[in-house]
């Protein structure tokens, strides 16, 4: 077991490994005041983005994998210990047959309270549970970790990952906002950023065969001052949309992120093409390119990826949120959310709501001709702050009307934030968020609904080894 390796200390530095029964589901609360060119929040929203953040950020992915061998759907999120200081990275799942989901486990303390930190989590082939302890730059390590048993969350033992740098094979001890895609044929296929000094945040993919050995790491574009990446897969697909932060003084920097640009890969990453089949080359050195989605820059509108899908044709659905400026509340209004469907020959480019925060984060599900999103879109008590309350909307055209089906949340004490879709969704876990005070520290809850809107609430004590969440 890794917490008996002499080497754990070093490895770990601050942070610990913990293999330990959490007391519930609390999840971590977490702020940014500003940053860049426009400083810092000096309105009465205080953040530009702020809340309860367990299943933050959109470039994290996945959170959650349904196992049709188990009927389990595992989880992870960021969670928090009974003081909420330090962000625990925690594990659980829900049982399709009891209807019950297990208590918690915490698996690493990672010594920060950034939920940059956040961690993601695959399943393999043979049911091993993988939690990815990701990092915000490199200040602080990363780590992976495997269960010990299949389908099994009692324990976890880390995995001393190496990575191929020069031809040798060196520790893979940091990377950051990672995505992370599994096939049993191919094994898995990791898109993340890397901090550097050429190109700022750097976007990247990697592969391995077993979660051990992993590749060379890859450019797949290097644009201006860094970029953001947010991808979906479907079968052996994998498709990723960006942004970029243009090199200049006026609207430039990480406060005026822009454009949306999309490629993908069809043979988990061997090789990539644009969005009509053509070869990429890669990196992507030039703004005007052919991965181009759309001119967001000429229009002075800034760009929030949200979420990658795609329909029964393979071709890609992107959701977004454009605005005029970084700042919250209505000076840097108006916001909306958008949909950008590659038909085949064009990308089809559609607004359906208005935003009231840069970060209020959805999830698009795609089922033959029926469209659905589970995102934020009404207000929330915290008004212009992160989140909202959670609706769903569906529509049956691809896009061109919306119906707002359901509201998922109503008369909420927080603002509920970061809707996230599962990996193989299944209809009784179809999105998993958390919720949390949009302008000062306060408790965060876990929430999850069903494919027919159904929301439940994971307790925030518990001391037993399962229990029924709480219908709404």
């Amino acid at each position: 077991m890794a917490q008996n390796n002499p080497q754990d200390n070093k490895v770990y530095d601050k942070a610990k490994l913990l293999n330990k029964p959490a007391n519930g589901f609390n999840g971590i609360w977490y702020m940014i005041a500003g940053a860049g060119q426009r400083g810092a929040v000096k309105n009465d929203y205080k953040y530009k983005y702020s809340g309860g953040l367990g299943t933050y950020p959109s470039n994290h992915y996945p959170f959650s994998v349904y196992a049709p061998e188990a009927d389990k759907t595992f989880f992870c999120y960021g969670g928090t210990d009974e003081r909420g200081k330090t962000l625990i990275h925690t594990v659980s799942y829900f049982d399709h047959k009891t209807g019950e989901v297990a208590r918690p486990v915490m698996v690493v303390d990672k010594a920060t309270n950034d939920a940059h930190d956040n961690p993601v989590l695959q399943v393999d082939k043979d049911g091993y549970i993988w939690i990815f302890s990701t990092s915000h730059g490199k200040g602080r390590p990363s780590f992976i970790h495997k269960s010990v048993k299949p389908y099994d969350i009692a324990a976890f033992e880390r995995v001393a990952a190496t990575k191929v740098v020069n031809g040798k094979k060196v520790p893979m001890d940091n990377f950051s906002y990672l995505q992370v895609y599994y096939t049993k044929e191919n094994g898995f296929l990791g898109l993340f950023t890397s901090y550097e000094k050429q190109g700022g945040r750097v976007i990247k993919y990697m592969s391995s065969p077993d979660g051990i050995a992993w590749s060379e790491w890859e450019d797949l574009s290097k644009l201006g001052e860094g970029q953001y990446q947010t991808s979906g897969q479907q079968s052996h697909q994998v498709g990723t949309a960006f942004n970029y932060h243009p090199q200049r003084r006026v609207r430039g920097g990480l406060d005026f992120r822009t454009n949306v640009y999309y490629l993908q890969t069809k043979d988990f990453g061997k090789t990539w093409q644009t969005v009509d089949g053509k070869p990429a080359n890669l990196p992507l050195t030039v703004v005007e390119n052919n991965a181009l989605v759309h001119d967001y820059d000429a229009e002075k509108r800034s760009v929030y990826i949200c979420d990658v899908n795609f329909d029964h044709k393979g071709n890609p659905v992107i959701l977004y949120i454009t605005t005029s400026g970084p700042m919250p509340g209505p000076e840097d209004g108006p916001r909306k959310w958008h949909t950008a469907h590659w038909t085949g020959k064009k990308w089809n480019i559609r607004s359906f709501s208005s935003a009231g925060n840069n970060y209020d984060m959805g999830s698009i599900y795609i089922e033959k001709d029926k469209w659905s999103i589970v995102a934020p879109t009404t207000v929330g008590p915290q008004d212009f702050n992160t989140g909202g309350e959670m609706v769903l909307w569906q529509s049956s055209n691809k896009g061109k009307k919306w119906k707002r089906v359901k509201q998922l949340t109503a008369e909420s004490k927080y603002n509920h934030t970061y809707a996230r879709r599962p990996v193989n969704v299944h209809p009784d876990f179809y999105a998993f968020w958390a919720d949390g005070h949009g302008r000062q520290p306060s408790e965060s809850r876990f929430y999850f609904s069903d494919k027919e809107g159904n929301v439940y609430r994971l307790p925030e004590r518990v001391d037993t080894p399962f229990v029924k969440p709480e219908k709404l």
